[in-house]
C-alpha cells in the first residue's frame, strides 16, 4: 500500500475500522505511528494456514484480471494467500482491473460461480516500483556475494538496493543457466533475464524451466515480462517458501538483508527498537534453506553503519539488543553475514568465535568499543587461545 487508505484516514480514532498488517511498508508505518495500524507477527509461509485455520473472513475483496472465456478470473501478480482467503470467506467480491496482467501459476484463479459480486470500472496505471540506486557500500557487498556464486545457481533475493546491485552485477558477469525461486520477483531479476542469464534449467524436478514467485514488485517492464509468460509461475507462499521444496533445489542461493545483528549472531530484520519497519517475511525460511542442500548458500547482508538524522554515525553490529528490537533470525540459525568489510560464516562458531567474526565485519571506528562490550558479556577471547 503506497497511497492513503481511506478506511483509515476517514476514521482517525479507529472507532469503526481495525486495520492490521502482515508486513509493514512506508505508509503503514506512518499509520502505525498514529495508532491506526497494528502488526500481526507471522512467518509468511504460514499465512494461508492462518486463514484456513484461525481467522474468520466475512467479506473478501480482491483485485483480479478480467474474466476469461471459461469464466475464470486470474490473481495476476500477487498470489501469496488469495486462494486460502477465498476458501473461507462468507462473501467474495472481485474488483476487475483491466490493467492487471494475466500471470501463469498455481492456485491462482477463481471461477465466476464462486463469486458473489463483481466491481467494474476504470483504473489508473499500476503502481510501479523503480530500481533503488545502490550506493558504493551496497555495491561492495554485492561484489563479495556474486564472487561466491557459480553457474546454475537458483537465486532468491529480498528487496532494496542490495538485490538491485546484485542483479546488475550478475547481468555483467560470466554466470549462466541461473534460476529463480523467490517470494518476491523484483527488478534485479529482469536485469538478469535481459542479459540472458535466466534459464531455470538446473532446477531438475522443482519447476524446471520456470521462474517461481508469489508476488511481482517492480516497473512496467517487469509487469510486461510476467504477462502471459508460460515460463513464469506465480504460486502460493506455502509452496514457494516450503523448506521441503527449496531443499530439493540444487545450488540454491538466498540473499537477504537485515537492519542489525548483535555479537551473539541474533539478526533483526523487521524493527528498529520497538518500531516495526517491515515483517518476518520468508527470511528465516530462506536462511534455513542454506542448510538443506550441500551446495546451498544463505547470505544476510547489511552495511556496517548507519547515519542518524543528526548526522551521527552508528554501528549496525550491536553488542546486544537492549531496545526491544525484534529478532527475525535466532542465533542458532545464523549463517553467512556480509558487510562492506567482508564475509564471515557463523555456522558452527562458538559464541566468542562469532563475536570475533562479527567484529571483523564492523566499521573500524567501532571495533575497539565492540571488543570492550564483548569482554563485558564474556564472549571475547583471543584467537590464539582456542
Amino acid at each position: 500500500i503506497t497511497k492513503p487508505l481511506q478506511i483509515a484516514e476517514q476514521d482517525p480514532d479507529a472507532e469503526h475500522f481495525t486495520y492490521n498488517s502482515w508486513h509493514m511498508i512506508g505508509y503503514e508505518r506512518k499509520l502505525s505511528d498514529r495508532g491506526l495500524c497494528k502488526f500481526i507477527p507471522m512467518v509468511f509461509r504460514n499465512l494461508p494456514d492462518y486463514y484456513r485455520r484461525f481467522l474468520t473472513v466475512n467479506v473478501a475483496v480482491m483485485g483480479v484480471t478480467p474474466m476469461d472465456e471459461h469464466g475464470y478470473f486470474n490473481m495476476s501478480m500477487s498470489n501469496s494467500h488469495a486462494r486460502a482467503v477465498f476458501d473461507v470467506a462468507d462473501i467474495i467480491i472481485l474488483e476487475v482491473n483491466e490493467k492487471l496482467p494475466f500471470v501463469h501459476g498455481l492456485e491462482n484463479t477463481i471461477h465466476i460461480s464462486e463469486v458473489d459480486m463483481v466491481i467494474e470500472g476504470e483504473h489508473e496505471g499500476l503502481t510501479e516500483f523503480p530500481s533503488i540506486v545502490a550506493g558504493p557500500v551496497e555495491e561492495q557487498i554485492a561484489e563479495s556475494i556474486v564472487d561466491r556464486m557459480t553457474n546454475g545457481a537458483c537465486i532468491q533475493l529480498g528487496v532494496g538496493g542490495m538485490p538491485d546491485a546484485i542483479g546488475k552485477l550478475i547481468a555483467e558477469s560470466e554466470l549462466k543457466d541461473l534460476g529463480i525461486h523467490t517470494e518476491l520477483l523484483v527488478n534485479a531479476y529482469l536485469d538478469m533475464h535481459k542479459a540472458g542469464k535466466i534459464t531455470n534449467l538446473n532446477k531438475h524436478d522443482i519447476m524446471r524451466g520456470k521462474s517461481v514467485f508469489s508476488i511481482a514488485h517492480g516497473t512496467k517492464e517487469l509487469f510486461d515480462w510476467v504477462s502471459d509468460n508460460p515460463s513464469m509461475c506465480c504460486a502460493p507462499i506455502n509452496y514457494v517458501n516450503d523448506l521441503s521444496v527449496i531443499g530439493e533445489i540444487d545450488n540454491f542461493v538466498s540473499i537477504n538483508s537485515c537492519i542489525a545483528v548483535d555479537l551473539f549472531g541474533q539478526i533483526s530484520a523487521e524493527s528498529a527498537g520497538t518500531r516495526h519497519i517491515s515483517g518476518t517475511g520468508g527470511q528465516l525460511d530462506f536462511l534455513t534453506a542454506g542448510f538443506k542442500n550441500p551446495r546451498a548458500q544463505s547470505f544476510i547482508a547489511l552495511p556496517s553503519t548507519y547515519t542518524d538524522k543528526k548526522g551521527n554515525l552508528h554501528s549496525n553490529i550491536k553488542p546486544t539488543f537492549t531496545g526491544g528490537d525484534i529478532i527475525t533470525d535466532p542465533r542458532s540459525q545464523a549463517y553467512t553475514m556480509v558487510t562492506e568489510y567482508g564475509i564471515e560464516n557463523l555456522a558452527g562458531a562458538s559464541v566468542w568465535e562469532r563475536a570475533e567474526k562479527l567484529i571483523n565485519l564492523a566499521h573500524p571506528d567501532f571495533r575497539e568499543e565492540l571488543i570492550e562490550s564483548a569482554k563485558k558479556v564474556n564472549v571475547w577471547r583471543q584467537s590464539n587461545k582456542r
